[in-house]
C-alpha cells in the first residue's frame, strides 16, 4: 500500500517548509508515504524549496491554472504514480499533518472510499461568528445536493482510494471541495468524515478577495454542480415556483372579472401567459438537461476506463519531474521529457 500526499501550491515558498515538516513519512497499515507538490505556475522558489524540504515528486504547471486545476493535475499523476490512496492538503499549514493517519483509516478498513477532514468550524478561534454561520449553511446546502452527511464540505483535507480517485473529474474552475462532494454522492463512491485538529492561521486565504465573493463563488458551484447531476428537479422546481405565481396572478384576475371589476386588469392575463410560457420553458430546459446528464454520465464513464487504461499501459503523468531524490520516473517537461510530451523515440513507426 502506498500513500501519496498531494498539496497544490502557489507561491507558498515561507508556508511550505513547516507543511512538509508535519507531514508523516510512516503511517500504521501503509508500506510507504510519499509526497507530491503541484506547482501552479508559482514566481517564486516553491519548487526549489520543496526538494530541498525532501519532496518525491513535483508536478510543475506551466502558468497559473487555479487551485481545481492543480488538484485534478496531482490527482491524474498520483494514479499513475501508483498511489493506492491520495491525500490532499493545503500548503499554508492549515491542518495538522499527524492527522493524515486518521484520515486513511477508514479507506484502510473498507469502510469508505472518500474521506473528508472535519475541522469542527464552530471551534476554530480566527473564524468569525459569520463566517461560521455561513460554513454551516453551505455544508447544510451541500449534504442536501449530495446526499452526503459530511459536516465540512470546504474542507481541503481529505483522502481518496484509487477508485475513487479514477472517478473524480472536476470541471469547476474556482474550487474542487464542493463539486467532489456533489459528484461522489451521486456515483459508487462511500464517502465518510473523521474530526481534525488545524493549526494557527499563518495568512489570508487567497481564494477569494472578500467574503461576499466567497459566498458569491461558492452559491455558483453549488448550483453549477447540482444542475450537472439533477438538471430535471432543478429546473422543474423553478418551473413550479414561476408557475405558481402566475396561476396566482390568473387567479386575481378571474376573480376581479367574475366580480364584476376585471375591467383594466387586462395585463395581469398578459403577466400570467408570460410567467406560464416561462414555466414550461424551464421545464422543457429540465427534460432536455436531463437527457444531456445521460449523456454525460457515459462520458464520465468513458473517462474512468480511458483512465484505466492508461495505467494499464504505463502512460507518464504529465508536468511531471522528480522530486529531491531521482525516483526512477522520466520527467515530462522540458528538454528531457519523455513520451507523454509525443517522443517517438523506441516507438515502432507507423508507415503509410
Amino acid at each position: 500500500m502506498k500513500v501519496i500526499v498531494q498539496i497544490p501550491c502557489f507561491d507558498e515558498e515561507h508556508h511550505l517548509p513547516q507543511t512538509l515538516a508535519e507531514l508523516p513519512r510512516e503511517v500504521p497499515g501503509i508500506d510507504g508515504v510519499e509526497w507530491l507538490v503541484i506547482d501552479d505556475g508559482s514566481t517564486d522558489r516553491t519548487v526549489e524549496v520543496a526538494r530541498e524540504n525532501g519532496v518525491d515528486h513535483v508536478v510543475r504547471l506551466t502558468n497559473n491554472k487555479g487551485l481545481a486545476a492543480a488538484f485534478q493535475a496531482g490527482l491524474d499523476a498520483c494514479l499513475k504514480l501508483g498511489a493506492d490512496v491520495i491525500v490532499n492538503t493545503d500548503a499554508d499549514n492549515q491542518y495538522m499533518g499527524a492527522d493524515v493517519a486518521k484520515l486513511v483509516a477508514p479507506i484502510l478498513a473498507g469502510e469508505a472510499d472518500m474521506v473528508i477532514g472535519d475541522r469542527e468550524v464552530e471551534t476554530i478561534e480566527h473564524f468569525s461568528p459569520l463566517k461560521k454561520r455561513l460554513q454551516a449553511l453551505g455544508s447544510a446546502v451541500v449534504r442536501r445536493a449530495s446526499d452526503t452527511n459530511v459536516p465540512d464540505t470546504t474542507s481541503g483535507f481529505r483522502a481518496y482510494n484509487r477508485e475513487a480517485a479514477l472517478q473524480m473529474q472536476v470541471v469547476s474552475k474556482f474550487t474542487y471541495t464542493l463539486e467532489t462532494i456533489i459528484q461522489a454522492g451521486k456515483m459508487l463512491v462511500a464517502v465518510d468524515h473523521v474530526p481534525i485538529r488545524t493549526n494557527r492561521k499563518t495568512r489570508e486565504s487567497r481564494l477569494f478577495p472578500s467574503m461576499a465573493a466567497y459566498v458569491r463563488r461558492n452559491a455558483i458551484s453549488i448550483f453549477r454542480v447540482y444542475t450537472l447531476y439533477e438538471p430535471l428537479r432543478a429546473f422543474l422546481a423553478a418551473a413550479a415556483v414561476v408557475g405558481l405565481v402566475g396561476a396566482v396572478i390568473w387567479a386575481r384576475f378571474f376573480y376581479l372579472f367574475l366580480s364584476g371589476s376585471g375591467s383594466g386588469h387586462v395585463q395581469s392575463v398578459i403577466l400570467g401567459s408570460t410567467l406560464f410560457i416561462v414555466a414550461v420553458q424551464l421545464a422543457a430546459l429540465g427534460v432536455i438537461g436531463d437527457i444531456l446528464t445521460g449523456s454525460r454520465i457515459l462520458q464520465q464513464r468513458i473517462l474512468e476506463r480511458v483512465r484505466r487504461v492508461e495505467l494499464q499501459l504505463g502512460v507518464e503523468p504529465s508536468h511531471y519531474e522528480p522530486g529531491a531524490k531521482p525516483t526512477g520516473q522520466p520527467p515530462t517537461t522540458g528538454a528531457a521529457a519523455g513520451r507523454a510530451t509525443g517522443k517517438t523515440e523506441g516507438r515502432e513507426v507507423v508507415e503509410a
